[in-house]
């Protein structure tokens, strides 16, 4: 009799033991999903809203279109060669994000100039070799002036002047795109906390 109870007694502390292990791989599980990914940057612009499609030429001449950036993470950013002062700044911290996910396949940063009568194909490739860039992972684009600022103000709603006027206006903010071309985040590119922001996001995008 006294055997049975103590098998019985091992039994109920074994079912025990093994219940507070399930019971804490739940909790686990639960928090996982329900704090784990808190820090996913969210979907920005009207509902619904995706960049749409485009067509442009990069540094070494190739036409590029959203059927370059199809299930890729991708930074957007809009400058021009000849800029004195921000558009410098901008793409040496720029240089960093791309040194880190040069090898990826899952990215890709977009540089559209907003002076394409000047930043022709060899300007741009020029200036793409001063930053150790190169395709496909970077891609520096020029074209119609009128389409560039209208992916920048419609899909990318970026400000990136009037394309009525030859006077123009760029903006230090570049996007980040996630792999269905929805907008997840706006990001100062002279701001160092910005650009950190901006690096951790794109991890989360990735692992998306």
């Amino acid at each position: 009799m006294k055997k049975k109870k103590v098998k019985l007694s091992i039994s109920v502390k074994l079912a025990a033991v093994s219940l507070i292990i399930i019971s804490a791989i739940g909790l686990f599980w639960f928090l996982s999903v329900a704090f784990g990914r808190k820090n996913t940057p969210p979907v920005l612009g009207e509902p619904g809203h995706v960049a749409g499609s485009f067509s442009f030429i990069n540094q070494d001449g190739k036409t590029i279109t959203e059927k370059s950036v199809q299930n890729k993470v991708t930074v957007v950013e809009y400058f021009f060669t000849s800029c004195p002062s921000i558009c410098p700044v901008m793409n040496n911290n720029l240089k960093k994000v791309f040194d880190k996910y040069k090898d990826s396949p899952d990215f890709m940063i977009l540089s559209h100039t907003v002076d394409p009568e000047r930043d022709s194909v060899s300007v741009m490739n020029r200036y793409a070799k001063r930053y150790g860039a190169h395709a496909p992972v970077w891609q520096f684009l020029t074209g119609d002036k009128n389409l560039l600022y209208e992916a920048a103000s419609k899909d990318y709603l970026l400000s990136a002047g009037d394309s009525s006027n030859i006077n123009f206006i760029h903006t230090q903010y570049v996007a980040l795109l996630d792999r269905k071309r929805q907008i997840r985040g706006f990001y100062d590119f002279t701001n160092p906390e910005n650009i950190k922001k901006m690096d951790d996001d794109i991890d989360e995008l990735i692992k998306e």
